[in-house]
């Protein structure tokens, strides 16, 4: 090996890093290289991957830029590292997701979309005696562009009789329009319309037609005098009342109201449905009526990718064309699009929209964008590439990441993926343990090398026992529950069966249907079935209202379902404020313990005063977050710790009340393992932070920020929060790819835990691509064969070892080899 304190240093030196909990590390990384970062969930690769290599190269670059953009970023903080040497500059592939709308799309992401509309623009077939258009008029997100009606979304938002007043029989007094607002507010326009004359107290069905109309519909807004009718216990003078109908209060509220609980409300009483002006295409029809192989650019933005490719190649081919503009950029966009194609994206239509992605889609298409870009000598710093990917698709990304590498620049990868770790040039393993019992490197050199590291958690995966124990017996199903005609995206008209009480892994390659099958249509059935409401995550935009068919022509089975929890990894909160101690409910056992403290009682501190969103305890400065937002002008904006409180949350006042010693604001930041001892004589508290630590959660710490936590941690903290529970009757549980995110050896714990709810009588399917998932699992229905149009099929159903061995399944060799015990 080169001296690493050579002159031409082929090395990234890292010395004295302690971002998280990485203990002073030292490490010298090889550039021009593919170089993994392994560990365990929380032993500290990514904070020596992205917090500390990246976040220098960030800074170093920060500091070219303007002096007032400087004068921000420097609150943002450097990592806390002795001395990087050797970093070139950076860029980032995270799996964190921005905030996507329902105008970002594949098209965009990858700027596919602008080359698409330039070749509409320039070699375009157009109407005769019909003028040029420039290419922002075929954009929806453009005022050139966008058709007026829908103002380029595609879709309405409507309000009819039947979403309004779901049951007609009752009275106007009695609830009758349900979309109206509950307690003084709707009482106040049931009183408004009785002093207007209308008959609040007869069957709704039986009000005049007029009647009716005006009710629902009218942009009219009378003000009227309403005498209330009086209480004995209290005085209720007449008032001024103004009219709003139940449609001007629906779309008012959906459009403009600050409160998710009342916009996710209003979105129940909405019919969602394609513009009648443009029929869903979303552009004017001057853009729509220019051609371009035969297709409008709607046409085009529709067809999954591969397809795309097809109907562009004879013009990317085409020596006849005059001035060569179709053949140059037809070109283009083909080669772009091979890229996704290889990465196994073809699937994709330019017109997906961004928000329906996976956290590995979204990033495997900036990395192909990348790939084209044509930058060198960059360190790119990836979180999880194979992440959502099935192992078919693993070869292809190993293909372009070689590609990356040689064209000159240097790949960091954090992977928990085994083939692409030994594939690597150099490994980073970092542990053994999570949390203040990781932050070592075990092991930095040729992958070979880590086979002698026996405190490695990484290294029986990395080279498997051959030995390795076969796979239980398949548990008996107690039932079986059936769905019959399912018409979703590209499923066709499948029946597909789900056996009841046992582990059901639903196989297949991206874009095979899976997540339709599972995460839509068996949750709505189910849910429809059980009355289940989601409630996952923080309240967030709603969606837009969406209107599908019946999930599934029939459905049997459903009776001996009781209950229906899905756990995703969708965020379980979008700000600072939101945290593991506040979604689990710990943080109530907390409060409590504080309030009981002889100071707090002597104060008249009740469990509100430890509350960081009551103005008594909280700072008020950063109003209890712990952060303050930062905006940097031209730059994405971020958070930087409160200099009033340095992050603690509360005010000075708050913070003198101690327990053990402790503050309040100490207790948030211990980490689930460190409180488990401290608060180890408190029941309430104790339940949910050994669940916690089932999941293999016990690094984080209980104020840890949502904002910090990945989409694989935020579903293992909803998985724990739903463990503390008891609950009675069958459960079936859905969790769409659980493992993602997942060292194997955490995978185990949390694979522990599932078998465990089927031990306890309940049914659990999981959407999932790790294949050793898949080997353990007593059911296995395989979707594809491919993706897109070519999947949607039940390829093959039934034990690991049934489905290992049917043709025609691109999934089967890969279940065979993990039921072989290999990696």
């Amino acid at each position: 090996m080169n001296d690493p304190r050579g002159a031409h240093d082929p090395y990234v030196c890292v010395r004295g890093a302690r971002v998280h909990n990485l203990r002073g590390v030292d490490v010298d990384i090889p550039r021009d290289a593919l170089v993994v970062f392994t560990g365990v969930s929380g032993s500290g690769k990514s904070s020596l991957a992205f917090g500390t290599v990246y976040a220098e190269a960030q800074r170093r670059y920060f500091e070219s830029v303007a002096p007032y953009a400087r004068r921000l970023i420097h609150q943002v903080g450097a990592p806390k590292v002795e001395e990087i040497t050797g970093l070139p500059p950076a860029v980032a592939l995270e799996q964190r997701r921005s905030a996507p709308t329902s105008r970002s799309s594949v098209g965009t992401v990858t700027t596919l979309s602008n080359s698409l509309r330039m070749l509409f623009s320039r070699a375009g077939t157009y109407p005769e005696g019909a003028a040029r258009l420039d290419s922002d008029a075929f954009s929806p997100n453009t005022a050139a562009g966008a058709c007026p009606e829908c103002h380029g979304l595609g879709r309405v938002h409507r309000v009819t009789e039947e979403s309004l007043v779901p049951d007609p029989s009752l009275s106007i007094r009695d609830g009758a329009i349900a979309a109206w607002p509950g307690a003084w507010q709707g009482k106040n326009l049931r009183d408004i319309l009785a002093a207007l004359g209308h008959d609040v107290d007869r069957p709704w069905r039986e009000l005049p037609r007029a009647d009716r109309d005006w009710i629902l519909f009218t942009d009219e807004q009378p003000v009227v005098t309403v005498h209330p009718v009086r209480d004995a216990e209290r005085i209720q003078r007449p008032y001024q009342g103004t009219y709003m109908s139940a449609k001007r209060y629906v779309l008012h509220t959906f459009a403009d109201s600050k409160s998710a609980a009342l916009r996710a409300r209003a979105e129940r009483h909405l019919v969602s449905g394609p513009c009648p002006a443009c029929g869903g295409r979303r552009l004017r029809p001057e853009a729509l009526a220019v051609t371009f192989a035969g297709r409008d650019i709607a046409a085009l933005a529709a067809l999954p990718l591969s397809g795309l490719a097809e109907v562009l190649r004879p013009a990317a081919t085409d020596d006849g064309d005059r001035d060569g503009v179709a053949a140059t950029l037809a070109k283009d966009l083909v080669a772009r699009i091979e890229v996704l194609t290889e990465l196994g994206l073809g699937y994709l239509g330019m017109d997906r929209p961004t928000p329906t992605l996976s956290a590995g889609e979204l990033q495997r298409l900036r990395l192909a964008t990348q790939l084209r870009s044509g930058l060198f000598g960059v360190v790119y710093v990836l979180d999880e590439p194979s992440a959502g990917l099935h192992p078919a698709d693993s070869a292809a990304l190993l293909t372009v990441l070689d590609r990356l590498k040689a064209a000159g620049n240097s790949l960091f990868v954090v992977e928990h993926h085994m083939d692409v770790v030994r594939r690597a040039d150099w490994i980073v393993d970092v542990g053994p343990h999570a949390g203040e019992h990781g932050g070592r490197v075990l092991h930095s050199g040729p992958v070979e090398g880590l086979a002698e590291v026996a405190e490695s958690a990484t290294r029986r995966f990395v080279f498997p026992d051959a030995a390795a124990p076969a796979p239980r017996a398949p548990r008996t199903p107690s039932g079986s529950l059936r769905l019959r005609g399912v018409t979703r995206h590209n499923l066709r008209d499948l029946d597909a069966e789900f056996p009841l009480g046992v582990f059901t892994a639903v196989t297949g390659v991206s874009g095979s249907g899976k997540s339709t099958l599972v995460s839509q249509v068996l949750a709505e059935v189910v849910g429809a079935h059980t009355g289940a409401e989601e409630k996952d995550g923080e309240p967030g935009e709603p969606a837009a209202p969406r209107e599908h068919g019946p999930a599934a022509a029939a459905a049997e089975g459903l009776a001996v379902i009781d209950r229906l929890v899905r756990v995703d990894q969708r965020p379980i909160g979008r700000t600072p404020r939101s945290n593991l101690a506040t979604y689990t409910g710990l943080f109530d056992a907390v409060r409590k313990v504080f309030a009981a403290t002889d100071e707090a009682r002597a104060r008249g501190y009740t469990v509100g005063r430890f509350s960081f969103n009551v103005v008594a305890g909280r700072c008020e400065v950063c109003q209890g977050e712990g952060f303050v937002a930062v905006e940097l002008l031209f730059l994405p904006g971020t958070y930087a710790p409160c200099t009033a409180c340095r992050g603690a949350r509360y005010n000075p006042e708050t913070l003198e009340i101690t327990y053990r010693g402790a503050t309040i604001a100490d207790v948030l930041d211990m980490t689930v393992d460190a409180a488990a001892g401290f608060l180890a004589d408190v029941p309430a508290a104790l339940r949910g932070l050994r669940t916690l630590q089932d999941v293999g959660l016990g690094y984080l710490r209980l104020g840890q920020p949502a904002t910090e936590l990945s989409g694989g941690e935020a579903q293992r903290i909803k998985l724990a929060t739903e463990l503390q529970r008891t609950h009675r009757g069958h459960t079936l549980y859905l969790l769409d790819e659980p493992t993602t995110g997942l060292h194997p050896a955490d995978t185990e714990l949390l694979l522990r835990q599932l078998h465990g709810l089927v031990d306890a009588g309940n049914t659990v399917v999981v959407v999932e691509h790790d294949m050793a998932v898949a080997a353990g699992a007593d059911h296995v229905i395989d979707l594809g064969p491919g993706g897109g149009a070519e999947g949607g099929r039940i390829v093959a159903a039934g034990t690991p070892r049934d489905v290992a061995g049917a043709a025609g399944s691109v999934t089967a060799p890969y279940l065979a080899e993990a039921l072989r015990g290999g990696g």
